[in-house]
Order: structure tokens, then sequence, then C-alpha cells
């Protein structure tokens, strides 16, 4: 899952086997038979045509948009249509998708909702917490709450792997069968040296996420689903987001299906099955608290109204903690990584907030940025070999932001909520 820490996400001058999984459609054919929901204001059809002309660039099948400024949901629209058990099914601007690395804002907030509460204290070092060895390497040691929340806590996926991706690798490693959990994965890494002294560098990392949703279970006593949805979304009101299953026959109700045109060995057993990369080429079980979690582009603006001003959730003292500046300080592009987030001053006097998420068969990105705006699309593919990039979503919907004149006043939040 990636994140997107290197963005200069509006400027502070600016407001393998390929197999198409699952009946992916020409782009033609997507586009005159797209089928849409929801609802879009005039005033914001920029917005809507912006996401349609990108659906129909990458063949998208399944999307969600929603779109607020100050604390109101003004534009929800789902798109496509997906079939499961031979029923086709329109999506819904509630519909289910897949997040990825969105999860993280949910994982490093219900961090700071413990220490608020006093359950534990951000400077202490992960070995106390998880009773994990430092004898592999004694730097462990100084892997604090803080530097797993702003991924300075040494590991680099790129000097090594993403435990997270590399379930074969830790199988052998440990001579455990698939497939493998939480446990395994901490054993192997936790045996081997760090990739950097903790707290000298950033390095976006999903197994500091994985080790905190360990942390938010044991210190909770709950588990770690049912921690995030008892004492951070249900004050919210908010209550269809839930943690993802790995295989199609697991799907929720009102889930989309998830397109990638790569297969691979089945991760959840040893006898190899080549499956779509989605369902079963990794493992959601694993995934949870770096990016296991399914909601809607609705549930998910509205979770970033939670950012806005201290509330039920989070105080104030809180919310400057996930929004506070790493040891390391800021990027040279002067963005720096708080609790889940990308974060940068904006023109206003305010922060920009905003993160990405991809996994085979999903991108996802949501913003907060200037003037009380904020977004979230979500897609049921990734960018593949053979189709453009994702993140020009960014832009899109930051250009889309200059075709409103005027923006308009009715709320969908109780529509949707």
């Amino acid at each position: 899952m990636a994140s997107l820490s290197r963005r200069r996400l509006f400027q502070a001058s600016a407001g393998m086997v390929p197999v198409l999984a699952l009946g992916a459609r020409p782009a033609e054919a997507a586009s005159a038979a797209l089928v849409i929901t929801g609802i879009v204001p005039s005033q914001l059809a920029g917005f809507d045509a912006a996401v349609k002309k990108y659906i129909q660039e990458r063949n998208i099948t399944c999307a969600q948009l929603a779109v607020a400024r100050k604390g109101k949901i003004l534009l929800a629209r789902g798109y496509g249509t997906y079939t499961r058990n031979g029923v086709a099914t329109k999506v819904q601007p509630t519909s289910l998708f897949r997040i990825a690395s969105l999860s993280k804002s949910l994982t490093g907030a219900a961090i700071a909702r413990l220490a608020q509460d006093g359950k534990l204290t951000l400077g202490t070092p992960v070995t106390k917490l998880l009773g994990l060895s430092a004898t592999a390497d004694p730097r462990l040691a100084n892997v604090t709450l803080w530097r797993l929340l702003q991924h300075t806590g040494g590991w680099d996926r790129d000097a090594s792997l993403d435990p997270l991706w590399s379930d074969y690798a830790i199988s052998a490693a440990l001579d455990a069968p698939l497939p493998i959990g939480h446990d395994d994965i901490m054993e192997f890494t936790t045996g081997r040296k760090l990739d950097f002294a903790p707290g000298s560098r950033y390095a976006y990392s999903n197994y500091g996420y994985m080790l905190l949703g360990r942390i938010i279970a044991k210190v909770s006593g709950q588990s770690y689903e049912s921690y995030i949805q008892q004492k951070l979304l249900a004050p919210l009101k908010i209550t269809r987001p839930r943690l993802g299953r790995s295989l199609a026959a697991q799907a929720f109700p009102g889930e989309v299906t998830y397109e990638s045109k790569y297969t691979r060995k089945t991760v959840l057993g040893g006898d190899g099955t080549t499956v779509p990369f989605p369902y079963g080429g990794f493992n959601m079980a694993n995934q949870d608290a770096n990016g296991g979690w399914l909601a809607s582009a609705v549930d998910l603006v509205k979770w970033g109204f939670m950012f806005d001003a201290a509330g039920p959730v989070l105080n104030s003292t809180s919310l400057s903690r996930v929004f506070a500046k790493p040891e390391t300080g800021v990027t040279s592009g002067g963005s720096w990584y708080g609790f889940g987030w990308n974060v940068r001053n904006n023109n206003v006097g305010g922060l920009n907030t905003w993160h990405n998420g991809s996994m085979p068969g999903t991108f996802s990105f949501l913003a907060r940025v200037q003037n009380g705006v904020s977004y979230c699309a979500i897609f049921n593919r990734r960018a593949e070999e053979g189709t453009p990039e994702f993140d020009s979503i960014d832009p899109v919907l930051g250009k889309a932001i200059g075709t409103v004149t005027s923006w308009p006043t009715t709320d969908l939040t109780p529509r949707y909520f």
C-alpha cells in the first residue's frame, strides 16, 4: 500500500501473469453503459464530469465520489455496477470498498484516543508494550509510538521487504504453514535488524501500523476492530466501516468486486492454487490496522470532519498530536507525516491533510484542503501495466474546485447517516 508522502498536494500557492479478472469491459463499452447513482448539485457538476472522464480513461467499473465543505456532504455518487452470484448491482454512494492505506488514519486516531484516556504514553517503546525482544537489534528499544505513527521506526520496505506482503518468505523462514498471522510476522521481523536508526529518517512502513493495531487491542482489551468501531466511529454515527475479508465468497452485503489483470499463488494455504490477485493473493486479515478496512466515500468524508475541531472522539491536544511535525522535520516539498495523514501548511493559515490507498483491486484517495473542502474517491482497481497512473486523481479533483462558482448549501449527511 502506498502513501503520498512525496506529493506536493495543493502547493501553498494553490487553492506478473496478465489475467483480466471478473469481466472488465472495454473502455468504450464501460463509458456507454455507465450507471450512476446518488446526487450531484449543478454547482458541483465539474467534479462529476472529471470523475466520469477519469473512470473512462482507466476502464474502471466501480467507483465512488463524495465532496463536502464545512461539515456538510454536498455530493455523493456511485458509478458503475458489479455482479455477484449472477446478480448485477448498482454501485451506491454507501457501497463498501476496500480502502487500503486510508485505514491508517483510523489506527492513528485510535492511538491518540488511548493516550488521551491515559491508557498509554506516546513515548513508550514498542518493545515494552508488546514484549518484543531487541536481541537481534538493540535499536528496536528506541522505537516509540511516536516513531511508529510517523514512519520513523527503522523499517524501510525499499531496503529490505514489506512483511505485510511477504507471506511466502516468512512462511519459509519460520517453517510455518500458510496462512501466516500477525504473530508470525512479528517473530520474523523482530528477528531481523532494522534498516536504519529509529528517528533518523522517514520510511513508509505498513509493518509499523500493523504493530499499532496489536497495541490497540492489547491496551484496550478489545479487538482492534471493535475498539475503532465503538470508540471512534459510533460517536460520529458512522456504522458501515468494518474489516474486510480475503475471498470473494466472504464479501459483505453491499461490497463491490475488485479487479486486477494479475493472478498470484494463494497465501491462504500451501497448495499453490493460482487465484485472482485481489482474492487470496494477499491476506486481508493481516492488513487490518495498516490497510484492511472497508468503507464508503461518504463514510470517509464524514470521518474527516472529526479532525476539524475538538469533539466527542479527540480533544484539542489529541488533534495537535495527530498533525504534529515529526522529529525529522518536513520534507523538501514542505510536507510531513502525522498519525495516518500526510500534512502540509496551506495558503489560508491552516493545514491540508491527505492520504491515498493502493492494493490489488483498490485505489482510494481522501483529502481535506483549504476553505473547509474535502473529498474522497474510491475505485475497484489500481494502476497496472497498460493503464494510466491513478495518482492524478489528486490534481483532477483539485482542478474541479476551480469550476465551482458557488457552493450548494443542502447537506446530504442525513440521507446517508
